[in-house]
C-alpha cells in the first residue's frame, strides 16, 4: 500500500482555475440553519446541473447555458430567487425535453439528490423498460431526492412534475444513486442504519432492504456495471454488496473514523473512500486490498487520535471520468486533485465551509457545494491518458482483478493491469 502524505511547500502545487460561483441569495433574518448544499450531481447525459439550495429548495439549471453565463457574465452569479419556481404538483408538458432553469420546492429539507435515467450510461442489461403507471419514454430524466423525514421524491426533470413520493425510511436519506444501466434501479441510504433498494419501473416498488449498518449510513455508489454497490457509514463501515443477489460480499477494513463518502472508478477497478480520520483510500473492491492512501494531515494522525484532528476531516471524494484523477474536501479549507499515481496533490483550491464535490459529465470542471447553500467550480486537471492506461481501462471494465491475475503475461504487466504500480 502506497501511503501519501500532503507535500509540507504547498507553493509547488498548481492552484485550480476558478470557472464560476452560484451564489446562494441571503435573506434577511435567514436561519443559517437548514443552508447546507448536502449534495451537488450533473445529470448522465450532461444536460442539467443540480443542487440543494437550502432549506427546501432544489435548483437545476442547463449546464451548458450555466457556462455561457459564467462566460459571459463573470464568475460570480446570484441565484435569481424570482426564476421559475415549480410547486410540488405543478407541471408544464410544452416545454418539456427543453432544458431550462427551474426551482423545485421540495417539501423539507433536502440531503440527497441524484439524476436517474432510462438510457444506459454503459452497456445496458435491461431492455423495454416501460413504467406500469406513466408512460415512459428512451428521453425520460429523473431527479429523486431525499428528504430531512426520510421520504424520497421523483420528479419530472423537465416539467418539475411530482411522480412518485417512496415513503418507507424512518430518518434522514443521506445519500442516493441510481443504476448506470438504464434500469431506474435507485438505491437509498438512510440514517435508520439501512439501505433500500427502489424499482422505479414497477411505480417505486421496494425490492429489498439491505441490512448490516451498525450506524448511520452517510453514502452509497454503484460499479459502473451496476453488479456492485458499495455502502459507508459510521463506525468505520465500508460494506460492498452484490446487486444480482442482493448479499454483502465483504467489509472493507482500514479506516479509523466515520467513512463519509465513496466512488468507483470508470472503469470498476478502484474504489475510493473518504473518511473523518483525515484520510481518503483507494481500493481494490475485488480482493479488499488498500492500494493508495491520500492523507489530508501531515504527519498522519495515530489510530488512537484518528478522529481528534477534526480540521482535517475529509467529507467528500469524487473520481474523475478518465480514471487517472481523484478530488476530494476536507476541513481545511483545501479542495485537492490528486493522480492515483502521484505522491501530492497535482492541484488544490481554496474553499471555507466545503461540504460535497463532484466532477461535471465531461469531466473538465468539478463542483463543490458548501454550508450557505452556494456552488463553486473549478477547471480540472486536463492530461491525454496513455495508451496503456486507454488499455488497461478497456480490459478492467470486463475483467476483475482475480481474472486478470490469471492471465498469461509478465508480471510488470500484471503489476500495471492491477493498479499495483
Amino acid at each position: 500500500m502506497a501511503s501519501f502524505p500532503p507535500r509540507v511547500n504547498e507553493k509547488e502545487i498548481v492552484r485550480s482555475r476558478t470557472i464560476g460561483e452560484l451564489l446562494a441569495p441571503a435573506a434577511p433574518f435567514d436561519k443559517k440553519c437548514g443552508r447546507e448544499n448536502w449534495t451537488v450531481a450533473f445529470a448522465p447525459d450532461g444536460s442539467y446541473f443540480a443542487w440543494s439550495q437550502g432549506h427546501r429548495a432544489v435548483k437545476l439549471v442547463p449546464w451548458s447555458q450555466c457556462l455561457k453565463n459564467f462566460l459571459l457574465h463573470g464568475t460570480k452569479n446570484i441565484t435569481n430567487s424570482s426564476s421559475l419556481r415549480l410547486s410540488r404538483q405543478n407541471s408544464d408538458g410544452g416545454q418539456k425535453n427543453k432544458p431550462r432553469e427551474h426551482i423545485i420546492d421540495c417539501g423539507d429539507i433536502v440531503w440527497s439528490l441524484a439524476f436517474g435515467s432510462s438510457v444506459p450510461e454503459k452497456q445496458s442489461r435491461c431492455v423495454n423498460i416501460e413504467w406500469h403507471r406513466f408512460r415512459f419514454g428512451q428521453d425520460q430524466l429523473l431527479l429523486a431526492t431525499g428528504l430531512n423525514n426520510g421520504r424520497i421524491k421523483i420528479w419530472d426533470v423537465y416539467t418539475g412534475k411530482l411522480l412518485l413520493n417512496l415513503v418507507d425510511h424512518t430518518e434522514v436519506v443521506r445519500d442516493l444513486t441510481f443504476a448506470p444501466d438504464g434500469s431506474l434501479i435507485l438505491v437509498s441510504a438512510s440514517r435508520d442504519k439501512t439501505l433500500r433498494v427502489w424499482d422505479l419501473k414497477d411505480d417505486g416498488n421496494m425490492m429489498k432492504v439491505l441490512r448490516g449498518h451498525q450506524n448511520w449510513v452517510y453514502s452509497c455508489a454503484f460499479s459502473p456495471d451496476s453488479s456492485m454497490l458499495c455502502s459507508v457509514g459510521a463506525s468505520k463501515a465500508v460494506f460492498l454488496w452484490n446487486m444480482d443477489k442482493y448479499t454483502m460480499i465483504r467489509k472493507l477494513e482500514g479506516h479509523h473514523h466515520d467513512v463519509v463518502a465513496c466512488d468507483f472508478s470508470p472503469d470498476g477497478a478502484l474504489l475510493a473512500t473518504a473518511s473523518y480520520d483525515t484520510r481518503v483510500y483507494i481500493w481494490d473492491p475485488h480482493t479488499g486490498d488498500v492500494l493508495m492512501e491520500f492523507g489530508h494531515l501531515f504527519p498522519p494522525p495515530t489510530p488512537i487520535f484518528a478522529g481528534g484532528a477534526n480540521d482535517r476531516w475529509v467529507r467528500s471524494v469524487s473520481f474523475s471520468h478518465d480514471g487517472l484523477h481523484v478530488a476530494s474536501l476536507a476541513d481545511d479549507k483545501m479542495v485537492r486533485f490528486w493522480r492515483i499515481d502521484e505522491d501530492y496533490p497535482v492541484q488544490v483550491a481554496p474553499l471555507s465551509n466545503g461540504l460535497c464535490c463532484a466532477f461535471s459529465t465531461d469531466g473538465s470542471v468539478l463542483a463543490a457545494g458548501t454550508h450557505d447553500g452556494s456552488v463553486y467550480f473549478w477547471a480540472t486537471p486536463r492530461q491525454v491518458p496513455s495508451l496503456q492506461h486507454l488499455c488497461r481501462m478497456s480490459i478492467r471494465r470486463v475483467m476483475p482483478t482475480q481474472e486478470v491475475q490469471e492471465l498469461p503475461i509478465p508480471s510488470k504487466v500484471l503489476e500495471f493491469l492491477s493498479y499495483r504500480v
